[in-house]
């Protein structure tokens, strides 16, 4: 039975996604690709539209090896990044020789009413093949009575010792009842060597 694409349009040409599929039209707002880039920042595009936002990373490679990739937000369209955030993160990681396989809370990780960048995705690599992906949920952006929530999910690999898949689920809040129009990430240590990230409105 052939495969009927949306619209007639092959996959890498679909920007959105029919709400029937999805739960909740996908609409591509903007895509960033990081070149040795110390920082990519979305300052446009994060508004009252939606009330839901998601960011996409696909393949983002460190220059520093075991690297975290972290966000932060702001109220100020992107003129300065430190939003009080509290949150919570869990971490699964599994060896590839099936050495070590496990799952738990990160107190190091999570945030209570901190200023400083969220982490999303876990010690990814260095190495040419070593990479990482996941999605960042914000939710209501622009509310100026409520916190602001974000839920995230993430898979990132490295080869050192025994090889780790990594899988990470950050959640929490900014504090803040001002509207949120601009997000920053960047990796805890040195810069983004390359990488892509999409953000979509969901409507």
């Amino acid at each position: 039975m052939a495969l009927n694409f949306c619209n007639n349009n092959s996959l890498s040409a679909i920007t959105s996604i029919p709400a029937a599929i999805s739960g909740g039209a996908l609409n591509l707002i903007s895509t960033q690709t990081a070149s040795s880039s110390a920082t990519i920042s979305f300052t446009s595009g994060i508004d009252s539209t939606y009330k839901e936002y998601i960011f996409k990373f696909i393949n983002i490679h460190p220059a520093t090896d075991e690297a975290h990739f972290t966000f932060q937000g702001s109220t100020d369209g992107g003129s300065s990044y430190g939003v009080n955030i509290t949150s919570s993160y869990t971490l699964a990681y599994h060896a590839e020789d099936d050495s070590e396989a496990t799952l738990t809370y990160q107190t190091a990780s999570d945030l209570a009413q901190s200023t400083s960048f969220q982490r999303l995705l876990h010690g990814i690599g260095n190495q040419n093949d070593e990479s990482a992906a996941g999605t960042l949920r914000l939710f209501d952006p622009s509310n100026t009575t409520f916190v602001k929530h974000f839920i995230a999910s993430g898979s990132s690999y490295n080869a050192s010792g025994s090889g780790y898949e990594y899988n990470t689920y950050p959640a929490g809040y900014l504090n803040t009842t001002s509207a949120i129009n601009a997000i920053q990430f960047k990796m805890s240590s040195g810069n983004i060597d390359s990488g892509v990230i999409k953000l979509y409105g969901v409507s």
